[in-house]
This record gives structure tokens, C-alpha cells and sequence, in this order.
């Protein structure tokens, strides 16, 4: 699935490339980011005029739409449940909502002047916000996800931070940032990790494969790259694109990578040989 500036939602068969079904079309109004419910039967999206949407897949229709926020929504994601998604916008604020009932159960005054990312931790206790910080000191802040209360600001020379991804058992943070850095840190310490570089512009977007071993970041260098998790070394050459690539999925196997680029194509990738000539071809951890 993809969203895009001409605000559509599209579904794709990943074997031939072709669309399936009518373009999901909800007003003209740009999709920025969306997320998939972990049982797969509802997405979330966040707009250019600070709408938060949720679709039901089988009809391809808004059932639920927030209009709190007051600039651009950036980040979605849900929660383990189904039951309740956080957004983050460039107002500076990230909210969690409640989704039977569309109210705010949770709003953050995030001190950022945009929050660009905003993400649960695995465990659901905690919640990662980053951004732009007009201090130009502090740009990712933890959470408590029930109360709200700060628990920390992460320390280090990130540069506003455009993403975030937390690995599967909780024990690190990854961040990427618009000077085209990449940054692990322990959450248990909140100090910095390692710092992964060999992007030479912004950083929009990061994932972590199905078993854990794989991070893919993709750049506003025309690039996506495959990184080493446990050493932080890039994995084979940077997959070229045409222009800046803003967004990267594995599939649920990491098999295949998918990314969105400037072009206003989203592209697939066979990145099993490369993966497997790394000895990174490993089953799915649990």
C-alpha cells in the first residue's frame, strides 16, 4: 500500500505490479504517512491539513476522521491492540486517540517545533517523539505512553530528526536525521550506541526487518542502503533511484524491500541474494 501528495491510498500486487482496485480517494488534500493495524483490517493516515484518517481495508472507505491538530500530520502508527493511534505534526504536538471514540485520550506538548516521527515502544510503556527543536539542543524526548510525563531527552549531535524505529525487544532506539546520520542508542542508558554514516543527505525514513538483523534507511541522496544491526556497517551498494526516496517497508518475510520515491513511483526489491551472501537470511524471530 501507498500514499501520496495526490491524495490517494493504492494497493499493489507486489508479483505484477499492478494496482488493485480504484485508487482510495478521500478529498484532494496531500496523504503524508499512513500505518496498518496489526490485524490488517484498518490503515491510518495523516494529511497535509492536520487530518487523522482511518480506512477499512475490505470497502477502501473513511470510517473515522480527527481534526484536532493544526498543522500536518507527519506519523501514525496503532498501538498493539488496534485499539488506540498516536500522530505526530508539525504543530509540535504528538496525540493518542482513542479509536471507538475519537477523542484524545493523550496530548504532548512536545517542546519540538514539528514532530516528525512519534512511535511506541514494543512494550507499549513508553513513547519516542523527534523533530525540529528550535533550541537547537534536544530533538528526540521519551515518554511515559500512560501518563504523558517526560522520562528523558536523548542526548547527541542528531540534527532534527526526521525517523525512528525501536527494535523488537526494546533495547535499542534508532533515529535518522536530517544531516544524513544514523543513530543507535540503549534504552536502558539513553546514551548513544554508534552512528551510521554513508548517507551524504536526509535521512526520512528507517526500518527494521522481520528478524531483527537488518536496518534500511532511505535518503534524500537518491538512495536506499541495507545496514548490519549488530556491527552498523552498510550491507552491499546503495540501491540508486532516480530522485529523493522518502519511504522503505520490508515485506513480512524480508525478502523483498519496497520505497517511495520522488519519481511518483514506488519501486520493489529482490534483496534475498544480498541478504543471504551476508548470511543475514535468517527465519523470522519471534
Amino acid at each position: 500500500m501507498t500514499c501520496s501528495n495526490d491524495g490517494s491510498l493504492r494497493v499493489w500486487n507486489l508479483n505484477t505490479g499492478e494496482q488493485i482496485r480504484e485508487a482510495w480517494l478521500d478529498g484532494e488534500n496531500r496523504v503524508f504517512t499512513i500505518g496498518l493495524s496489526l490485524d490488517g483490517k484498518k490503515v491510518v493516515c495523516g494529511c497535509r491539513d492536520g487530518a487523522v484518517k482511518v480506512w477499512e481495508i475490505d470497502t477502501g472507505k473513511v470510517i473515522a476522521k480527527w481534526t484536532v491538530h493544526t498543522s500536518y500530520v507527519t506519523s501514525v502508527c496503532w498501538n498493539r491492540d488496534g485499539g488506540r493511534v498516536m500522530s505526530g505534526s508539525g504543530d509540535g504536538t504528538a496525540r493518542v486517540w482513542d479509536v471507538e471514540s475519537g477523542k484524545t485520550v493523550l496530548a504532548m506538548e512536545t517542546g519540538l517545533s514539528e514532530v516528525d516521527a512519534a512511535i511506541y515502544s514494543p512494550d507499549m510503556t513508553m513513547i519516542a517523539t523527534g523533530g525540529e527543536s528550535e533550541d537547537l539542543k534536544e530533538f528526540i524526548n521519551i515518554w511515559d505512553a500512560k501518563t504523558g510525563r517526560l522520562v528523558t531527552n536523548l542526548k547527541g549531535r542528531t540534527g532534527r530528526v526526521s525517523c525512528l524505529a525501536w527494535t523488537a525487544d526494546g533495547s535499542t532506539l534508532i533515529s535518522g536525521s536530517f544531516n544524513g546520520s544514523i543513530r543507535t542508542w540503549n534504552t536502558t542508558t539513553w546514551q548513544q550506541i554508534r552512528v551510521l554514516t554513508g548517507h551524504t543527505s536526509v535521512v526520512y525514513c528507517i526500518a527494521i526487518s522481520p528478524n531483527g538483523l537488518i536496518l534500511a534507511s532511505a535518503s534524500w541522496d537518491q538512495t536506499a542502503q541495507l545496514w548490519n544491526l549488530e556491527n552498523g556497517l552498510p550491507i552491499s551498494s546503495l540501491l540508486q533511484h532516480p530522485h529523493h526516496v522518502e519511504c522503505v517497508s520490508f515485506s513480512a518475510d524480508g525478502r523483498l524491500l519496497a520505497t517511495g520515491c520522488w519519481d511518483n513511483n514506488a519501486y520493489s526489491w529482490d534483496i534475498s541474494e544480498i541478504l543471504r551472501d551476508a548470511g543475514l537470511l535468517n527465519p523470522t524471530v519471534s
